[in-house]
């Protein structure tokens, strides 16, 4: 990393999500209770997030009980941390990758305890969410910054929606799909992000232009003539949501007589929106609806070159520039 002598934590953190069944009702009070998630003054948004939590937990109870009765996140993102710190290993640097959650163990307050008792000489804070916006990163940049009492110089990654080792990781999952396909340029692609409020958005959130942003590079990348959209899913609530939604383009797919490439653009890892939303939901709605083919690409994961991504963010965010 030749960053300087002495020792860099990176902390790589993530939504979370409920370990085994029980502990549903406790993630989700914690997602709802989050300021950034409902803008209420405190009394009025814990009783707001209790009685969410209350009502949606048996649903989503549930719904995790088709990948296996909790979330595989932690594990996919433990998956992520082993690759970074054997790239960084690899490289010679003195660092070391911790794991840290918004909403579930290990909690990021819990996290920013070990990184002072490793007494680091700089800290870099890595979402594990490519496109910035206030209710992901910034939330997980103010845990981090109210909890962390240790030595040594924070530095916030705020987002990498254009770094080109992302762009190239999601231009070849989505190349290793198509080459799999007969007729692939009859397919239609659909790059599905997490949805946000328009209230969210109109306040500034860069968001959504940083996935719309993120989705002409992967084409350009991917330098093939196919139709694509862009679309959001995952809304919830009484409130208008960026759209368009991911159920509506893959009705419009189906009307159309496409089949569908599902891209999890904004998504790193396999967690509930990817293997229940995505694999079971959507692809129930993409055969009710008449769509001819429905594929879904990977989420990143542990791709080489998504890792390699990473460290390129983590040196940069020191000041030494990426390899």
């Amino acid at each position: 990393m030749q960053a300087g002598p002495g020792r860099t934590a990176v902390l790589l953190f993530n939504l979370g999500g409920p370990d085994k069944p029980a502990d549903v009702r406790g993630f989700l009070y914690n997602l709802f209770a989050d300021k950034r998630i409902i803008n209420l003054p405190w009394g009025a948004r814990q009783a707001v997030a209790a009685l969410i939590a209350s009502r949606r937990a048996p649903l989503a109870r549930k719904n995790y009980a088709l990948i296996g009765g909790g979330s595989p996140l932690l594990r996919e993102t433990q998956a992520q941390a082993d690759a970074l710190q054997a790239v960084l290993d690899a490289q010679g640097d003195e660092a070391r990758v911790f794991v840290g959650m918004r909403y579930w163990r290990p909690f990021i307050e819990d996290t920013a305890r070990q990184i002072a008792a490793y007494r680091p000489d700089r800290i870099v804070v890595l979402p594990l969410y490519p496109q910035f916006s206030s209710t992901t990163t910034l939330s997980g940049f103010e845990a981090f910054r109210k909890a962390y009492k240790g030595p040594g110089e924070t530095h916030y990654v705020c987002c990498y929606a254009d770094n080109p080792r992302f762009i190239k990781a999601h231009a070849d999952a989505i190349a290793a799909v198509i080459g799999g396909l007969k007729a692939p340029e009859t397919y239609r692609l659909l790059f599905s992000a997490h949805g946000l409020p328009e209230a969210i958005v109109e306040r500034g959130d860069p968001y959504q232009e940083q996935v719309e942003a993120s989705v002409r590079r992967i084409m350009d990348a991917l330098a093939v003539d196919m139709d694509y959209a862009i679309c959001y899913q995952s809304r919830v609530g009484p409130l208008n949501w960026i759209g368009p939604s991911t159920d509506e383009m893959i009705r419009e797919a189906g009307r159309d007589g496409k089949p569908v490439i599902l891209v999890p653009v904004a998504f790193v890892s396999e967690h509930i929106e990817t293997l229940v939303e995505l694999d079971i939901e959507y692809a129930h709605l993409a055969q009710a609806a008449g769509v001819p083919d429905y594929v879904r690409v990977p989420a990143l994961g542990v791709d080489p070159g998504y890792i390699a991504a990473l460290r390129d963010e983590v040196v940069k965010a020191i000041g030494a520039g990426a390899a």
